[in-house]
């Protein structure tokens, strides 16, 4: 299966390069070059592949002044845009993907091994977000940034990046909980202020009619994300991981961003919580923190463990790839949405591959 040697050749060469003095970096280009081009040229791959096809038709009667007081008014926007310049609904892939990947870009440019922190996300976060739910991957992207900007304690970009990833999925305004943070003062007050900030916020945000909807639909009704107490679980897992064993070593090696570690893995535990109530829901907001549960993972090597060394740089991979493999194997989701992966990129008529002017898909041969 393309999936899983995709995965076990990109994790050998991370891990090969992190255990040599041979510079990654020219490799990590490379890596980014070949992830971007499977998610953004995909074609008909994609549990969202359909329903977003059918949003882009919706929108090639809308008018500008569509998006003015509308929910994420960016991805309609987007989607208006394209039809403006008479691109197919194959380019919303590119773009969706592009903005992942360059959020991704900005934040694996702080790690001590960018190539070690893109390929840990490719077998969850890429596969389940740019390559699938493309409005939350572009929002997963944006977030990526108001992160860095946490780290660098600005909290007027990080508001602002916030506010800009919800214009995707406003799912996104979760982050806002993060700002009694962002100035880079982490103590009791602080935690109190965020918890009295977090509530007033929870309190607001259940009035949007996203969240409505988010609540009508995915409360009670009987739907479920079937892998998502797999990924929550390990996400969970990596959260107590990290208070056990990595938390002091972390505050002495990488105190600049130990705040935002500390509460990611905070909302890691919490998280766990939200699953019974709503799969779906509890899914949706642990993407948020994969990209901060793989920060922990890339960064496990300059840690100054005492013992096990390789064991601790090795538990990252060997437990991505089990979630993943569990996934690929047992997940009936998995083979009716991915399976067979196909790319247009090296079609012969590339903006011909959809009759853009029929909502039906109509594949050239």
């Amino acid at each position: 299966m393309v999936y899983i040697a995709l995965t076990g050749i990109l994790f050998f060469v991370s891990y090969f390069f992190a255990n040599t003095q041979i510079n990654s970096r020219k490799i990590y280009y490379i890596t980014f070059l070949i992830l971007f081009s499977f998610s953004a040229f995909r074609y008909q791959v994609g549990c969202d592949w359909e329903p977003y096809l059918n949003i882009f038709w919706k929108t090639s009667d809308f008018k500008w002044s569509y998006i003015i007081g509308s929910r994420e008014p960016l991805f309609w926007l987007s989607n208006i845009w394209l039809h403006e310049f008479n691109l197919s609904y194959l380019y919303l892939n590119i773009v969706c993907s592009a903005i992942f990947f360059i959020g991704i870009h900005v934040l694996a440019r702080r790690q001590p091994d960018p190539l070690a922190f893109l390929v840990l996300l490719f077998p969850i976060l890429i596969i389940n977000m740019p390559m699938s739910g493309i409005r939350q991957g572009a929002a997963i992207g944006i977030i990526c940034i108001a992160i860095v900007a946490f780290i660098d304690r600005r909290p007027i970009k990080f508001s602002l990046m916030v506010l800009l990833a919800s214009g995707f999925h406003t799912s996104a305004l979760i982050f806002l909980l993060l700002l009694p943070f962002s100035t880079g003062k982490y103590n009791n007050n602080r935690l109190i202020l965020a918890i009295l900030f977090s509530i007033l916020t929870l309190i607001l945000f259940s009035f949007l009619e996203t969240a409505q909807w988010a609540l009508s639909t995915y409360v009670g009704t009987g739907r479920e994300a079937y892998g998502a107490v797999f990924r929550v679980s390990f996400l969970s897992l990596t959260a107590i991981y990290f208070f056990l064993f990595v938390k002091n070593k972390w505050l002495k090696t990488f105190p600049k961003d130990y705040s935002l570690i500390s509460l990611g893995s905070i909302a890691m535990l919490i998280i766990i919580f939200i699953v019974p109530v709503s799969s779906v829901i509890g899914d949706r907001f642990g993407y948020y923190l994969i990209p901060i549960q793989v920060m922990i993972f890339a960064r496990l090597p300059y840690l100054p463990f005492k013992f096990n060394n390789s064991l601790h740089n090795i538990l990252p991979y060997i437990g991505t790839f089990l979630i993943f493999f569990i996934w690929t194997q047992f997940s009936w989701h998995f083979h009716e949405c991915y399976n067979p992966y196909k790319i247009w990129f090296f079609a012969e008529q590339l903006i011909n591959v959809y009759d853009i002017t029929s909502p039906f898909i109509n594949e050239k041969s």
